[in-house]
């Protein structure tokens, strides 16, 4: 299977609280808690997935959350309350793919951006498509955007780690991953410099 491009995989222990109930509320299959560990994963090209969490499931006990493919990659996430567990599976598919953890594309910061004191018309728009927390109009909201997507999930749990902030939107999927955060300006612009620093400490090869 040495075909299939690892754009990215992570293994993310101790799930923050929101963001955990975020997934609840919009993943397919097996529902995260807070505290699970999770491995989530970006491959290309997107069938590769299927045969890659069949691997994963089989060696461990950890439970499928998401599998999907959109128009160019393969997406998952798996968990477990146990990280050993989901250790287990991610080496599974490592194995599968002979890689090693050194073998996925480094992340990108594309752009963030930080707007206080929301318009109540913009927020209201947001409102329409976001799957997470409501944006109070006056509020400031934080934007991160990365590549390959699927990092936005660390950017998440590690801002919800750093200040007291709402979980608006993670989009995870596609060309660019995207998250959006509300609160008071101290505590987004706090939450904005962890989400972007975790993003930027991964490892892996050029894209």
């Amino acid at each position: 299977m040495s075909e299939i491009t690892i754009r990215a995989l992570m293994q993310i222990d101790n799930l923050q609280p929101k963001f955990a109930a975020y997934n609840g509320a919009t993943v397919q299959g097996s529902v995260p808690l807070s505290g699970d560990t999770v491995l989530i994963g970006e491959f290309a090209p997107g069938n590769g997935v299927f045969s890659l969490i069949d691997r994963a499931l089989k060696a461990s006990s950890v439970e499928a959350t998401t599998q999907m493919v959109e128009r160019e990659f393969g997406f998952f996430i798996l968990r477990s309350p146990s990280n050993a567990e989901v250790s287990a599976a991610r080496d599974a598919m490592l194995s599968e793919l002979g890689a090693t953890m050194s073998d996925r594309l480094k992340p990108a910061i594309s752009s963030t951006q930080i707007i206080t004191s929301v318009e109540p018309y913009q927020a209201q728009l947001l409102n329409k498509w976001r799957k997470g927390a409501l944006i109070v109009p006056g509020q400031t909201l934080g934007i991160v955007e990365c590549a390959p997507a699927a990092y936005i999930s660390i950017a998440a749990n590690e801002a919800e780690k750093a200040a007291e902030i709402d979980i608006v939107e993670v989009r995870a999927v596609g060309r660019f991953g995207r998250l959006f955060i509300s609160g008071s300006e101290n505590s987004v612009k706090t939450a904005v410099e962890a989400a972007t620093s975790a993003v930027e400490a991964v490892d892996g090869q050029a894209g």
